[in-house]
């Protein structure tokens, strides 16, 4: 039997055999049907991709009409309709200041052109020596080399250690655990305190960026920054010469309501990587969008970014870029991610009041993290043995329903939430329904659980 890892402990069995995962047959909006005939809401959006659902006929036409003419013209051979029309796009969304970027196949590679424009644009200042990367712990950036080096999730890391690019951690902006000793009130400027003592620890001719997620995501299991924390943290950057990088693979591209993340907070990167729900999931995607104060060093020194792949602007997955972001755009979805995240919070708000272990239900827009505690009071996690995040992905699978696991949350090792990332055109309806069978799983789950440790 072929296996599968699966690190966030989430594994789905196949229905009809116990084991393995089950085999995908096709999807139509945002459910999904395996080839035993089993349907299943997609309330995640797979890893919080799948911004328009599956099947979308507006978008595999578009495909189709791309491959009619070619599948690939070699961008540094050509450019292309597709690629200038979702550079257009991206623009449109993001502001003026955000002309530049350079197109990969997924949210690693586009941290990993992050890192390479960050040192690339010290060295064309003549400042060689910044080589380090600062980011925080509970974060996670990607699967590459690089992008594993700045994250903070150690089973994700422990098999590669010493071969990881070297980076510092600060504490995490989490408002439901923040720092000892710190009030949730305090955690902006306790953070961006903290930041400029390790830029100062390490020498700030040293330090080429601060790397963040402006909501995390797997690493946290969704964890919105507090109020003028990116503001303070932008300033801190600012007064060391320090490019800030705004990890907006999983949160960005309107998932959290706002084209991008970083919108509601009113602050702008120098560093935005993208990919996810950029292109929907239907052809791999993502982007290392620089603003043009980086761009300009870049341009002058070097005559542009030093950072490229063989499938870089890939024209059929800029085709579908474009095909998802008009939808985004013509249907006001983002909007819709507004108003139906507010609904949906408040329906597991509602579902929860009376469910002790549900310890903190948050989020922007349809990114949406539901936390289970052992102690509401402590807020004491689970030990990870248990796998309780894991236990509540199977039974919502069992009846129906896909969620994603964060296990580790906490401090690496121990720590329990599901994460909720719906395509943004989810009905009200559909939305009520995730409620009820996410809620149902829960209490089943937990149900299960006190019962076992009642019994010994």
């Amino acid at each position: 039997m072929k296996r599968i890892r699966n690190a966030d402990a989430g594994w789905v069995a196949d229905p009809k055999t116990g084991v393995g995962l089950p085999k995908v047959a096709y999807g139509r909006g945002i459910y999904v049907y395996d080839v035993h005939g089993n349907r299943y809401i997609d309330a995640s959006g797979g890893p919080a991709v799948y911004s328009l659902g599956h099947g979308n006929e507006e978008v595999n036409e578009a495909l189709k009409r791309q491959l009619d003419r070619i599948a690939h013209g070699y961008r540094y051979t050509f450019t292309s309709d597709a690629l200038e029309e979702l550079e257009s796009l991206i623009t449109e969304a993001c502001g003026e200041n955000f002309a530049d970027m350079v197109f990969v196949t997924g949210g690693s590679e586009a941290v990993e052109g992050a890192l390479k424009i960050a040192l690339q644009y010290h060295t064309a200042r003549g400042e060689i020596s910044r080589r380090r990367f600062i980011s925080r712990r509970r974060s996670w950036h990607g699967n590459t080399l690089g992008a594993l080096g700045v994250s903070e999730f150690l089973d994700r890391k422990a098999a590669f250690e010493g071969a990881l690019v070297e980076a510092s951690h600060v504490s995490a902006a989490n408002v439901y655990r923040p720092p000892a000793g710190v009030a949730a009130a305090d955690i902006a400027t306790f953070c961006a305190a903290e930041l400029a003592t390790e830029i100062e620890r390490l020498g700030p001719e040293r330090v080429a960026a601060f790397i963040f997620e402006p909501v995390v995501g797997a690493a946290g299991g969704v964890v919105p920054a507090p109020p003028g924390y990116a503001r303070a943290m932008r300033e801190v950057c600012d007064r060391y010469g320090v490019l800030m990088i705004a990890d907006e693979v999983m949160c960005g591209s309107g998932r959290c309501g706002t084209w991008r993340a970083l919108e509601f907070d009113g602050v702008e990167a120098d560093i935005m990587p993208i990919a996810k729900g950029l292109g929907g999931g239907y052809v791999p995607l993502g982007a290392t969008v620089y603003h043009r104060r980086v761009a300009d060093v870049l341009f002058d020194v070097d005559g542009g970014p030093m950072t490229g792949h063989t499938f870089t602007g890939h024209t059929l997955a800029c085709a579908a870029g474009v095909a998802v972001q008009k939808i985004v755009r013509r249907d006001g979805l983002l909007e819709r991610v507004r108003r139906g995240g507010a609904r949906l919070m408040e329906r597991l708000a509602q579902e929860f009041a009376d469910v002790p272990e549900v310890g903190d239900v948050r989020g922007r827009g349809y990114f949406i993290g539901v936390e289970f505690v052992a102690d509401p009071l402590t807020k004491a996690p689970f030990p990870a043995a248990l796998g309780v995040c894991g236990a509540v992905v199977r039974a919502a699978a069992a009846d129906g329903l896909l969620c994603y696991p964060s296990p580790t949350n906490v401090d690496g090792i121990n720590g329990d939430t599901a994460i909720l990332a719906p395509p943004y055109n989810t009905t009200d309806d559909e939305l009520d329904e995730i409620a009820l069978r996410f809620a149902r799983a829960v209490r089943g789950t937990l149900t299960g659980l006190r019962a076992a440790r009642r019994s010994t």
